[in-house]
């Protein structure tokens, strides 16, 4: 599947009580942490409004988040002047049995964990729900899972293998004009 090639920031959930605790979360509705609401909240001063190309403060087209509470209350948090309008195409991955077993249990991408969701799948998944949000919205706020970055960089860079994206670190993916790359770079301001 191919990304549709329009501007947008991603950000992943601030810590839930599964990453703090380091487990498998997946599907699984893990609240945030004492210390994710904190992150969510200093996020703020980055993602609660943003400067266009015209220098004008404007809001989010939309918030995309997944229907998972750590994706919804960080949204709450970091951008709350605006509604936040929930996908379930883009919850994580399904972890199937390995859902709250250490992380060190997780499989490798390729592998399909028992009673879990194929890598394939979920690409797909994620993929068409980003492809549904970029078809409509010019200035997307995409809050979501570390999977859903992998996603990303498998489809931009052919590997879903990268560090792993930190708690409510957004990120600008801008289509380069010239070769068909991305310039994916850490959202530092409120600009895009």
């Amino acid at each position: 599947m191919t990304l549709i090639r329009k501007p947008f920031v991603f950000a992943r959930h601030a810590q839930s009580t599964f990453n703090a605790a380091h487990l498998i979360g997946g599907f699984t509705d893990s609240p945030l942490s004492e210390q994710g609401i904190e992150q969510a909240k200093s996020a703020e001063s980055i993602l609660g409004d943003v400067l266009n190309n015209d220098l004008h403060r404007n809001k989010w087209s939309v918030v995309a988040t997944s229907t998972l509470q750590r994706t919804q209350r960080t949204a709450f948090y970091a951008v709350p002047n605006q509604m936040i309008t929930p996908y379930e195409q883009l919850k994580e991955r399904n972890w199937g049995d390995l859902e709250g077993c250490p992380i060190e249990q997780q499989l490798p991408y390729e592998v399909t964990p028992p009673n879990g969701e194929s890598w394939d799948d979920f690409e797909t998944r994620i993929i068409s729900a980003l492809n549904d949000i970029l078809e409509q919205y010019p200035q997307p706020l995409i809050i979501a899972h570390s999977g859903v970055y992998r996603v990303l960089n498998n489809v931009i860079n052919g590997t879903p293998y990268c560090p792993r994206i930190g708690n409510v670190s957004p990120i600008s993916f801008i289509p380069n004009q010239d070769d068909g790359g991305w310039k994916i770079t850490p959202l530092k301001g409120n600009s895009i």
